[in-house]
């Protein structure tokens, strides 16, 4: 029985990059939008879901994150990290130069990370935003008689047939999108493409409703005494009034049977709730075609 995968789409963009690093030869459905693919997963419609949870230049994706906690109680069973590199690409039928088109096309986060090259090699251009950079590269498939570009990965030029004028037009060289695996259940993913390099655990604490000076240092230190590495910490809004907050914590190791459950006992006793929103394997994808 094949399992259903679940995107953020629609097909060309670097959520399915994701995907398609991830899994192989399973259905593959897309959604517009974060929550309705989330809702998927929770209603029993697919199996998985794969979203976007951080990028490197633009921070968290909080809509992930907010959705996850306020909304559905899934897990985190996997994570890809995956390059983002932005290409200029034309229909194919076009046979005017790149630095003569006349709008380029993307979603603003794209059109954001290339804007160097937007504003020295194209400042003739008008560039107009859309729901993704699939959707930008579908729009000028669809628009062959028009002086257009769009900027997108090497997934929306294959799905969409077009030509990629200009290879690597991003202004950052390092930059790199987290994406997660959501499942009902807490069992691990594993690709049959990548290799596994490393394990993470991801925590949810609150704070206790008695806040006192100090108490995020506890936190921290539950963990610093155990020797147990933090790759991130970040806190995000209870939506319960202003100065309400949870920390959203990520541990460089896969959950054992002392040193994490131990350091959970520690803060539930300093009063603190703490959830476990995934122990998991994360891949790396070096942006080629698959």
């Amino acid at each position: 029985m094949k399992h259903r995968i679940g995107y953020l789409g629609p097909k060309g963009t670097f959520t399915k990059v994701a995907v398609d690093a991830l899994f192989n030869g399973e259905d593959k459905v897309s959604y517009k939008t974060i929550p309705e693919c989330i809702d998927a997963v929770d209603q029993g419609n697919i199996n998985y879901g794969v979203l976007p949870l951080e990028n490197a230049l633009e921070g968290s994706v909080n809509l992930t994150i907010d959705y996850i906690i306020q909304k559905k109680r899934l897990k985190i069973i996997s994570e890809i990290i995956v390059p983002i590199r932005q290409h200029l690409m034309v229909h194919p039928s076009n046979q005017t130069s790149w630095e003569d088109l006349n709008c380029v096309y993307s979603h603003p986060h794209a059109i954001a990370q290339c804007h160097r090259f937007l504003h020295t090699e194209m400042k003739h251009a008008k560039t107009e935003y859309l729901s993704s950079t699939g959707a930008a590269a579908d729009y000028v498939s669809q628009h062959e008689e028009l002086n257009i570009g769009a900027i997108g990965n090497h997934l929306a030029a294959e799905e969409y047939g077009l030509s990629i004028v200009k290879r690597d037009i991003h202004d950052f060289q390092n930059n790199h999108t987290r994406f997660v695996v959501l499942h009902k259940g807490d069992s691990e993913h594993y690709s049959k493409r990548l290799e596994v390099k490393g394990y993470k655990t991801t925590l949810m604490i609150t704070l206790p409703s008695d806040d006192h000076p100090g108490a995020l240092h506890q936190v921290l230190s539950a963990f610093a005494w155990r020797n147990l590495n933090l790759s991130k910490i970040e806190s995000r809004p209870m939506k319960t009034g202003l100065g309400n907050y949870f920390f959203l914590v990520d541990i460089e190791q896969k959950i054992d049977n002392i040193l994490i459950p131990n350091a959970i006992q520690e803060l539930e006793t300093l009063g603190c709730t703490v959830e476990i929103l995934g122990s998991y394997p994360y891949f790396l994808y070096n942006g080629l075609s698959i």
